[in-house]
């Protein structure tokens, strides 16, 4: 061994120190060398008794040790460390072989290794009969990467990696196991030492020190026949999702403390569960340092936040909301990513994550970092982010958050110079086009029947079209058009909603032109918009009946439901990260009235299809009166998926199918006698009134059953004839018992042509 060799050891930057330290062949015997620079002496201690303890001789003047044994053979060994401090002993992190094989660095380095998590980070193994923990890390600019931590007492030259050819940093630790903290001392090419959190870390402490934490999975899913059926069912734009969005911190708190995942998994499961709805989506729960970024300054995204547990304790989580029959949604932030010095920015002295020019690496409005989508490495990274949420939690969906951000090079750009034009002179982001189709094709791929959620707040189009037709892939939509519009509509004072109906039915111009999901989500809720029960206008009975009546307007309308806790109870301020909700003010019948209102809500859209089945089809829309401004009364029909009937979007279908009629008077002015045409020559039942007593309305109605006339109105043969409450939404069936024999036959004449279609198609 060269001089130079021992140099480098000493100097803590030789690129393979397992070359040097460790046991090595000499000759017929065997060489033992240790870098123990605070020691006076060190002794090598065989395990095997046979072979006897020696003291090691130092060989540089820094502290480079060697022994050499007259064995043939390796053996286990462990170092005793005689200091001014007295004697340790323990393993020699250089007597084992690396942690990692070429076959799976090749393709981490390549940007195309989709389970890099499973290689990447600290990893509980076992090696030469021994428990320790693996440690990588992608550094491929840094001059020395060293692992630290108690173990070493924080000292980067007890614990320096090796160096593989696609810049992966790794070394194999004896006696590391879980629970063990640790970071990454990094030495940059400027010679700068860092101190980096993995960003691979399953498992990271709160806040300052911001560590890593050696973690294993140990919990067993119950949760088979979930999955099972989640992958056979389909198109999940053709169910039912009706979605409660959760702060895990401050939906409810325990002595002014956060509640933990295994608290929540009872009483927040149950709760969401009880009230019907199908999803809960939380805000990100992957590692953050600041409680006021809610989650979206990530700084790991492969750790849950320790707030409020382990891992272990957020897959207990999900796999009871799946007992319960939720589907769980996880925030996911993939857009940028905080300055904080010890997360990603910077990472090995040079922009690894974020991408190298200023105008597209920085968000100037948040001061955060972007991620280089460019870059195989960082997309692979992200795409492996995303997939280890669904394969190691069982999540059934992510929210990808400010995809408009991605998309746009100009996004927040407020001066000429700002921005620099794509290759073609536009202001598109054509590597994050492609990172985001390449991670739709992946998530439908890995994990069929998990969906992918946007936060996509322009026109871009196709952003639910395949990939394969030159869409974005995702499943569904936010729409914000929608959610704009009508809370312009919903907060104005009655007299002046006529000269504002436009905003009641615009949506319906473009409502298929995506697969959309209609969201009251946090951001309504803060920063001076108030809450949604303050945002209405009037009296406080006014407030309440104007609440009620938008809720019963949202779950009418085609696109998915989204509200943030908070909104199904009518808190009245805005919501406070700090605190728990305001669930004292349902001793009030008003707030107990809206909250039985949203759970009502929840039963019939999941018991009639035709609230979900044809959401991103015209044919399950039809308007009865899109028109009366003038009283301010909306009237529309939802209908259901009919097998054998063509879905065509004519206007005035018949069907065997329940459908369900929508009369929504958004006045305080009672409307008596309003007559409305319907589909079908029968009675109807009026399965909802926003109005009830016991929602805490004025209790006015139709006493249930509605009968049917042979007077013609809005283009039906038959008409209606309706009360309709003040500030209220009323949902009407049709009384199935009374199908008219022409009705059914009807139908039975659609079903059997589009029978013959079909059989003359095959031949």
């Amino acid at each position: 061994m060269s001089s130079e060799d021992f140099d480098r050891i000493a100097n803590v930057e030789h690129p393979d120190p397992h070359s040097v330290l460790g046991p090595h062949r000499a000759g017929a015997g065997l060489v033992v060398r240790a870098f123990r620079p605070e020691a006076a002496e060190v002794v090598v201690r065989p395990d095997d008794r046979s072979i006897k303890p020696k003291m090691m001789a130092r060989v540089h003047p820094a502290g480079v040790f060697q022994a050499v044994f007259e064995v043939d053979r390796p053996f286990s060994y462990r170092l005793e460390i005689r200091s001014v401090r007295g004697s340790t002993m323990g393993r020699d992190p250089y007597a084992y072989d690396a942690s990692l094989g070429e076959p799976a660095l090749l393709p981490a380095e390549q940007g195309a290794y989709r389970q890099m998590y499973r290689r990447l980070g600290a990893h509980v193994r076992e090696a030469g009969g021994v428990r320790g923990t693996a440690f990588a890390v992608w550094a491929p600019s840094a001059r020395r990467v060293s692992v630290v931590g108690p173990f070493n007492r924080w000292d980067g030259r007890l614990g320096a990696m090796r160096r593989t050819p696609g810049g992966v940093w790794e070394i194999f630790v004896p006696d590391v196991v879980e629970g063990a903290a640790y970071k990454f001392q990094i030495k940059t090419a400027e010679g700068l030492l860092m101190m980096k959190s993995d960003p691979c870390a399953h498992a990271a402490e709160l806040r300052s020190p911001n560590a890593s934490v050696v973690t294993r999975r140990e919990h067993v899913f119950g949760d088979e026949g979930w999955m099972q059926r989640r992958r056979e069912a389909g198109d999940v734009a053709l169910g039912p999702m009706s979605i409660y969005e959760v702060h895990l911190g401050s939906w409810r708190r325990k002595n002014g403390q956060w509640m933990t995942y295994r608290e929540l998994a009872s009483e927040l499961v149950d709760y969401v569960a009880d009230h019907g709805f199908t999803h809960i989506e939380l805000l990100p729960v992957m590692e953050h340092p600041f409680d006021g970024s809610w989650g979206y300054q990530v700084t790991g995204y492969f750790a849950p936040t320790s707030r409020f547990g382990s891992p272990d304790d957020l897959r207990h989580f999900i796999d009871r909301c799946h007992a319960r029959g939720l589907g769980v949604i996880l925030d996911w932030p993939p857009a940028h990513f905080p300055k904080d010095a010890f997360a990603l920015g910077r990472f090995d002295g040079t922009p690894l994550y974020e991408h190298v020019d200023p105008q597209r690496g920085e968000h100037r409005e948040w001061k955060t970092f972007v991620f280089d989508y460019g870059r195989p490495e960082v997309k692979n990274f992200l795409i492996a982010s995303a997939l280890y949420w669904l394969d190691e939690f069982h999540a059934d969906g992510l929210r990808v958050d400010a995809v408009a951000s991605m998309l746009y090079l100009d996004y927040a750009a407020m001066h000429q110079g700002e921005w620099t034009p794509n290759k073609y002179g536009g202001r598109e982001n054509l590597e994050a086009v492609a990172f985001l189709r390449e991670l739709s094709d992946a998530v439908h791929t890995e994990h069929p029947g998990a969906m992918l959620c946007a936060e996509e707040s322009t026109t871009w189009p196709g952003v639910t079209r395949p990939t394969y037709l030159g869409g974005l892939g995702f499943d569904f939509k936010w729409n914000m058009g929608w959610m704009h519009d009508s809370l312009d509509y919903f907060t104005l004072d009655p007299i002046f909603r006529a000269f504002h109906h436009r905003s009641l039915t615009f949506g319906l111009m473009y409502a298929y032109t995506e697969r959309f999901l209609l969201p009251f989500s946090h951001d309504e809720v803060v920063h001076l918009k108030r809450s949604m029960l303050s945002k209405m206008p009037g009296d406080r009975w006014q407030q309440h009946a104007n609440l009620r009546a938008l809720y019963g307007y949202m779950w009418a309308h085609p696109g998915k439901k989204l509200l943030f806790m908070g909104g199904e109870i009518g808190q009245w301020r805005e919501w406070n990260h700090d605190t728990e909700l305001d669930w004292g003010g349902l001793v009030d019948e008003d707030h107990a009235g809206i909250q039985r209102l949203v759970r009502d809500l929840n039963a019939v859209y999941r018991k009639y299809a035709a609230l979900w089945e044809l959401d991103a089809s015209p044919a399950g829309f039809t308007w009865i009166d899109a028109n009366d401004a003038n009283q301010s009364v909306a009237t529309f029909v939802r209908f259901p998926r009919v097998p054998g009937v063509p879905e065509e979007p004519t206007p005035r279908r018949i069907d065997t199918g329940i459908f369900v009629v929508f009369a929504g008077n958004f006045t305080p002015v009672p409307r008596h006698g309003y007559r409305i045409g319907v589909p079908r020559r029968c009675r109807y039942l009026e399965v909802l009134n926003t109005d009830a007593q016991i929602y805490g309305g004025s209790g006015m109605g139709n006493m249930g059953v509605v009968a049917c006339e042979d007077v013609p109105s809005h283009g039906f043969a038959q008409s209606i004839v309706l009360t309709l409450p003040p500030l209220a939404a009323l949902y009407l069936v049709p009384e199935m018992e009374e199908d008219p024999p022409e009705v059914r036959e009807a139908a039975a004449r659609a079903r059997a042509e589009a029978e013959a279609a079909a059989e003359a198609k095959d031949e």
